[in-house]
């Protein structure tokens, strides 16, 4: 069987205007394609202006303020709609995108879409080395960012907060992963859906564990993207 980290894969990753996925704006996006022995064969980055106000916490974490954004970046609209097609294709070329913590781009991207009439993506298949760790490596001790796994697997990360350098980290951590737990060499198409359920699993686990001091505590466990707030608005 051809397991996916022989074959082409691409990351994306996007830095924006903050934490809440649902309401967060895209500031800078990159896809990263590799062929099938991890070279680079093709980039894409983008500068938006996200037309609203860039916060201070978000602009020190990655650098882009809202004064550049507006100087330098494109109307959000259109690199949405640019972004949005890059990734369409590579899904219906079958290669997978590797992100890590997936649900956050994506639900990212997918509300940027329904503001902008962008039509939603499959979202398949997706590979996402933040759930993966927590399923293969369980008893790790520390945090698992991707700064804490590029430490451990001694992947270079110059930039880091960077989309493009998060991109690329992202894919070199993924294959670092691989090489060190065989159990998840197989069909990327596979993976994905094991994915989907470990990362449902994994937010039951930790809701159950928070509950016991904060008996309202609620973990969202969709994956590779959440839904919108308002049901009644569609499905992303």
């Amino acid at each position: 069987m051809t397991t996916w980290n022989t074959r082409p894969r691409a990351a994306f990753d996007l830095e924006t205007t903050g934490r809440n996925s649902r309401a967060a704006r895209i500031v800078t996006a990159s896809v990263t394609l590799v062929d099938g022995d991890g070279e680079v064969v093709r980039e894409h980055e983008w500068l938006a202006d996200p037309g609203v106000e860039i916060p201070a916490e978000a602009s020190e974490v990655h650098g882009v303020t809202t004064e550049r954004a507006r100087a330098e970046g494109r109307p959000a609209p259109e690199v949405t709609r640019e972004l949005a097609a890059v990734l369409r294709e590579l899904f219906n070329d079958g290669v997978p995108v590797i992100a890590f913590n997936a649900s956050y781009d994506f639900t990212v991207l997918a509300a940027e879409s329904a503001r902008y009439g962008v039509p939603q993506l499959t979202r398949f298949p997706v590979l996402d080395p933040f759930i993966m760790n927590k399923q293969v490596d369980r008893y790790r001790k520390g945090k698992r960012t991707l700064t804490a796994l590029c430490e451990e697997y001694g992947v270079n990360l110059d930039n880091a907060h960077t989309s493009a350098a998060d991109a690329l980290a992202t894919l070199r951590v993924l294959d670092a992963m691989a090489g060190k737990f065989p159990k998840l060499r197989m069909a990327a198409s596979q993976l994905h859906q094991l994915q989907v359920d470990w990362a449902a699993t994994q937010a039951t686990d930790f809701q159950t564990y928070l509950r016991k001091t904060k008996p309202a505590a609620v973990i969202e466990g969709e994956w590779p993207v959440l839904p919108p707030e308002d049901a009644s608005r569609g499905d992303f």
